[in-house]
């Protein structure tokens, strides 16, 4: 009897045990939830001071470009191809076209850094004189599929005879002797390069200014960010200044710009593009986050432009496979989870959730996912970068010396820095703050990378937000650095994404979602992104459209 009260007592002291256990846990859920909880509405709090701050000092200076009196400015790139080739419209006339667009709108976002108006009528009127010859235009279609279709590309992608100072004044006026491998495939192509746009010093911020060519303005409201690294592509390309443009992106450096300007971007898959000419890089083939890629107003333009600048045989001919959306199984996530990124506003979240709910009537499936890791997306590229070969330190002083954060502020202090102040900061981060454990930062990506994979499998795709908000006002973003993560990630990741926009905000500013696939399946992307066009309209003129001819 006395053993049985004994087992009895001792019992209930483990059930007593196990329920103050399940307790204590439940409490420290509850506890780290209201943490979470304060920590994003104060987080909401400084941004809204932000906005504020921000908004008083450019209340009045906004400005949009010009409108736009020509429809052929409208017309996507391959009709515009297609027009040229059956002569319903001259190349020269085309061309020219463009280049006024270009000199209208410069004056309003800054976007021109250099031009070649007068050899690219050159070529224009070589197209037509070619065109006025006996020739199968069923050829000149497969071969030249672009011909006579103007085009930029940022001022960091070499092309011959233009400006390549990086955006760096130790570089200024140098010029490439030759084109990226990625820019000749565009020319191959038949395209007519008429402009290089703006950039951030070095490729490394997410506004496109520096001390050489000053700041680029979205062509929505002048007040506001058109990202970066290719700011100007982009908001070249939604201004009408062009049809399409070539970008690269290691770091959302295609969709960012792209969403802030509200025009289609795409990252292609790992390794699709020639990186020879972009940036500093002197290689083709390297083991590398970056990638080229086009910017463009028309969904339509993305599989065209995509297969003349890739390289690899594998993807360029699966691009051709054919998208049932009926059988496209859809995953979504509403948020990175990074307390230290801003909180996704309503109207973000509203052109998601529409993205959503079509999908879950147009596709197979829809289900709603948290990435493991992906509110470490900053870290983890922060990791990555260092793997990426090269010597930014060197590299800020066109590899004439080293240079460090110590240095550099003092020369700020005494005005006397020939550097931004978001490459200093890129040096203090070098500097002053501890690196990313290697081990874990792998460990976590690998695990990111493979829960995704088994979710999208050959038939899959991911929305994800572009941002918490619309493109915000210039310099803000130095209080919102961590927004960055929601771009980074897919370089992380090594995925293809495309950004696809999805209207104007209250305050006319583009919104957007992210499309991913697994690698190789780019025409996943892009197929959702055509669908997503077709049903809430794409792009949308920054301006009105007054058409005079």
């Amino acid at each position: 009897m006395t053993k049985i009260m004994c087992t009895s007592i001792t019992n209930h002291q483990q059930v007593d045990k196990l329920e103050g256990e399940t307790m204590m846990e439940t409490s420290k859920k509850l506890l780290c939830s209201l943490i979470r909880c304060i920590i994003v509405q104060l987080h909401y709090v400084f941004d809204c001071i932000i906005d504020f701050v921000f908004g008083l000092y450019y209340n009045g200076k906004e400005e949009k470009v010009p409108p736009i009196k020509n429809t052929i400015l409208l017309e996507s790139a391959i009709m515009l191809a297609e027009k040229i080739r059956n002569k319903k419209l001259s190349c020269q006339t085309v061309v020219n076209t463009f280049i006024e667009r270009c000199k209208e709108v410069n004056g309003t976002i800054n976007v021109i850094v250099d031009e070649r108006y007068d050899e690219a009528m050159k070529e224009a009127r070589r197209v037509d004189e070619l065109l006025a010859c006996d020739i199968d235009i069923d050829i000149l279609k497969i071969t030249k599929p672009f011909l006579g279709v103007p085009f930029t590309t940022k001022e960091s992608n070499e092309a011959k005879g233009l400006l390549h100072s990086m955006g760096m004044v130790a570089r200024k006026g140098h010029r490439s002797t030759q084109d990226a491998t990625v820019i000749a495939n565009v020319k191959e192509s038949g395209a007519i390069l008429i402009a290089k746009t703006n950039i951030p010093e070095m490729n490394l911020w997410v506004e496109s200014r520096n001390l050489i060519y000053g700041q680029t303005n979205n062509p929505y409201n002048s007040t506001r960010a058109v990202g970066g690294s290719s700011g100007g592509d982009a908001a070249v390309t939604a201004a009408c200044g062009v049809p399409f443009s070539v970008g690269s992106d290691i770091g959302g450096s295609i969709r960012m710009p792209a969403f802030f300007n509200g025009v289609f971007g795409l990252k292609p898959s790992e390794r699709a593009t020639p990186l020879r000419g972009i940036g500093l890089r002197t290689e083709d083939s390297a083991d590398s986050m970056a990638e080229a890629g086009p910017i463009c107003k028309c969904a339509e333009d993305l599989l065209p432009l995509l297969k003349i600048m890739i390289t690899d045989k594998d993807l360029k001919e699966k691009l051709d496979t054919p998208v049932n959306i009926k059988k496209v199984r859809v995953f979504y996530q509403e948020g990175s989870g990074d307390l230290r990124a801003s909180r996704i506003n309503p109207e973000m979240r509203a052109a998601l959730t529409k993205v959503v709910q079509h999908l879950e009537k147009a596709a197979d499936s829809v289900q709603r996912i948290k990435l493991p890791g992906s509110e470490y997306s900053f870290r983890l590229w922060r990791y990555w970068m260092t793997q990426e070969g090269a010597d930014f330190k060197s590299d800020i002083t066109n590899r004439q010396s080293r240079t460090s954060a110590s240095a550099e502020l003092i020369k700020l202090i005494m005005n006397k820095s020939e550097i931004t102040f978001a490459a200093i900061l890129k040096l203090i981060d070098e500097d002053f703050f501890p690196k990313e454990d290697s081990e874990w930062a792998e460990e976590v990506t690998a695990e990111m990378k493979d829960y995704l994979m088994k979710k999208l499998g050959d038939n899959g795709v991911l929305v994800y937000p572009s941002s918490p908000f619309p493109a915000s006002y210039h310099h803000s973003y130095f209080f919102r650095p961590y927004n960055f993560g929601y771009w980074c990630l897919f370089n992380v990741l090594r995925l293809p994404t495309c950004q696809v926009p999805m209207g104007l905000d209250s305050e006319g500013m583009p919104v957007g979602v992210q499309i991913v696939a697994a690698p190789q399946h780019d025409h996943l992307c892009i197929a959702i992104a055509r669908e997503l066009e077709k049903t809430f309209g794409g792009w949308v003129p920054p301006s009105m459209v007054m058409p005079q001819n």
